[in-house]
């Protein structure tokens, strides 16, 4: 079986109760730890080109940081750039990657 290689990737994330001092902690962790890995795009929005490893490890990084029963974080892995279009409706003078580059 050929193995699948993620080049692209987006992630959103919801922290719960972030007024809190145990949710604000997890909030700042977890942008960070994103940030390493991918671009900040917007608020709780990330996306850049990451391999198979620095995605293991960014998955590893948030499991150990974020309450699964609380916390929600999604990574959605954008296999080729043949099944991928992109609309901005909107300003879209923020400096950000373009997809596939």
């Amino acid at each position: 079986m050929k193995s699948r290689h993620n080049n692209y990737a987006f992630l959103f994330y919801d922290i719960a109760d972030e007024f809190s001092e145990k949710g604000k902690y997890r909030v700042a962790k977890v942008f960070k730890i994103c940030k390493k890995y991918l671009k900040h795009h917007q608020k709780s929005v990330f996306r850049g080109n990451i391999t198979p490893a620095n995605q293991k490890k960014l998955s590893h990084e948030l499991k150990k940081v974020i309450d699964e029963n609380l916390d929600f974080v999604t990574i959605i892995k954008v296999r080729n750039s043949g099944s991928f279009e992109e609309e901005v409706l909107g300003n879209d003078e923020k400096e950000s990657e373009s997809l596939f580059l």
